[in-house]
């Protein structure tokens, strides 16, 4: 996650309470996505932006989970990542991201 990413997350999360915010990732790979999901909940694990060492435990999915997928018009999700669902490897992603949650999360 970028430095400026994470200033917007931090600021997010001060301004209308951590409990308040929920991220979406929609990196390809679940390295990727359980990396952007550690620095929202556990801080950044780089310490090189904003969220180093700030423990925000913030409720983060990624896009293809169900949590998400299940809460959105499906013909809107089908038309805007349903194509990229068929090429991600659904699986990985979730078991990362679920993991991270377990982890990490507070919300």
């Amino acid at each position: 996650m970028d430095l400026e990413n994470q200033n917007r997350v931090k600021n997010a999360a001060e301004e209308h309470g951590a409990e308040n915010v929920i991220i979406l990732i929609g990196a390809a790979e679940g390295e990727a996505a359980g990396l952007a999901a550690e620095t929202v909940t556990n801080g950044d694990p780089t310490f090189a932006g904003s969220l180093a060492g700030v423990q925000l435990g913030l409720a983060c999915y990624h896009v293809v989970e169900s949590e998400f997928k299940d809460a959105v018009d499906s013909s809107i999700y089908d038309e805007q990542i349903g194509m990229m669902e068929m090429v991600l490897d659904v699986d990985d992603i979730c078991e990362e991201m679920k993991s991270i949650r377990d982890q990490f999360g507070k919300y």
